[in-house]
């Protein structure tokens, strides 16, 4: 394009004056040149600002870059981010396996949250779930659909407390069976999982009955094992019910290594199996069966060595951390009638809501269940209703009770679990003992409802 000037100048519409005349060659020579000149320099504006952009692809990772890409947006763990430096994963010696002993563990998983500093924010509370079930299909004819829905009450949980979990079926030692299977699996999370402060083993057999109930962690501060048990029972009764070793909580550090290494050494793997077993039945007058196991080697440990245990486990006696289901399952349906008395009243614990919110909720129902009170004859959800002696897989039951009274009562523990979810959702079964039956969930229920 010629410039107004240049085309003033050129209009057919001005006067021509000698002076200024120039010869029509020169006069189409310098438009061509002054032309070319424009382009030119249109083209070398475009090369210097290319040349100039940054090349993202191959720029070298710089420390600030790593830096950056270390931490991801906003408050969550960059899970894509594993930085070259070697630290415990990288050596050839460690071993996951239970027979062998981890050393300097604090310091290793020091190391890795310093390198993966992501984690840090809320590492100290930051728990796993670990469960599991055997390598084999069931040879009760309902035990694998019951163990499926222990499973997804788990999820349910975990989902609703933000907490990871993890379902083993294969024995990681196979000495290690049976209830021992348990200790190679927590010892295994503990290294697959340095993220993690505390590592929660939960049976197979057990199932939240309030989704509601989050681990008072805060109460555990000074401790290294939660497990749900009555000093009194340990030290005066010396009874091999003192405690249950089948929920339990661990905190992940060499303290905790150690512990694991001494109590799995009272199993299969150990020496001295045999003699455990025998040393067990001979201190605690009711245990049943003869060989050692996970249990009465845990209260042995307290009972003999309190000086060296006792303050690093905490004995939770306060709530079901784990609770005998013959006694639990047949206070549900009172349960749910004090709790729709509690939202017929409070409107805002009736109000619909995100999933993802529900802790929230639960916080405001707290100071409606100061009276309610906790564990036996508590009008409270119990937090974790377990189902001990059942065995759903093997259907080798206690034979106190029948194979009957167990499956319909984990039937009913599920589902009064399973209506504290789906009323997210918007529905519930109406009567617990029915599984496939669901009833849409009224606007403002429980003014109105499946149970009136």
């Amino acid at each position: 394009m010629v410039s107004p000037e240049l085309s003033h100048q050129y209009s057919p519409m001005a006067k021509p004056h000698v002076r200024n005349k120039t010869h029509p060659c020169l006069t189409d020579g310098f438009l061509f040149l002054g032309g070319a000149f424009f382009a030119l320099l249109i083209v070398w504006s475009f090369s210097s600002l290319l040349n100039s952009a940054p090349r993202f692809d191959s720029t070298p990772l710089t420390e600030a870059k790593a830096t950056s890409e270390a931490r991801s947006p906003g408050c969550a763990a960059n899970l894509r981010y594993d930085p070259p430096d070697e630290t415990f994963y990288d050596d050839q010696e460690l071993s996951y396996s239970i027979e062998k002993k981890i050393e300097d563990w604090d310091e290793k998983r020091k190391r890795w949250l310093k390198l993966h500093p992501s984690f840090a924010a809320g590492a100290r509370e930051r728990v796993v779930l670990v469960t599991g079930s055997q390598p084999k299909p069931c040879k009760n004819p309902i035990g694998d659909h019951l163990l499926l829905r222990f499973f997804k009450n788990k999820v349910d949980y975990c989902r609703i407390h933000g907490y990871d979990i993890f379902y083993n079926n294969v024995l990681l030692n196979p000495k290690m069976n049976s209830f021992w299977a348990k200790l190679p699996v927590v010892k295994a999370a503990m290294l697959a999982h340095p993220e993690a402060e505390w590592i929660w083993w939960v049976d197979s057999d057990a199932a939240f009955t309030d989704m509601e109930f989050k681990l008072p962690l805060e109460r555990y501060r000074n401790h290294n094992v939660v497990v749900h048990g009555w000093p009194k029972l340990i030290y005066e009764a010396k009874s091999w019910t003192s405690l249950n070793a089948g929920v339990f909580l661990i905190r992940n550090c060499q303290w905790s290594m150690d512990f694991m290494d001494t109590w799995a050494n009272m199993g299969p793997i150990g020496a001295d199996y045999a003699k455990w077993g025998q040393v067990q039945r001979s201190t605690f007058k009711d245990k049943i069966f003869p060989e050692s196991d996970d249990q009465a080697a845990l209260i042995y440990l307290l009972y003999t060595e309190k000086d060296k245990y006792y303050d690093n486990i905490y004995l939770e006696g306060e709530f079901y951390f784990e609770g005998y289901w013959l006694e639990i399952v047949p206070t549900y349906d009172n349960i749910t009638g004090r709790y729709m008395e509690i939202e017929r009243k409070v409107r805002t614990l009736r109000r619909r809501h995100a999933e993802k919110v529900s802790e929230s909720y639960a916080a405001q129902r707290e100071q409606y269940l100061k009276e309610a009170g906790n564990g036996r004859w508590s009008w409270r959800r119990p937090f974790i209703t377990h189902f001990t002696g059942c065995q759903p897989c093997s259907g080798d039951h206690n034979q106190m009770y029948s194979g009957e009274t167990c499956w319909s009562g984990m039937v009913k523990a599920l589902n009064f679990a399973d209506n504290q979810v789906l009323r997210k959702y918007g529905f519930v079964h109406p009567d617990l003992r029915d599984s496939s039956l669901v009833s849409p969930v009224p606007f403002d229920f429980p003014d109105d409802g499946p149970w009136g």
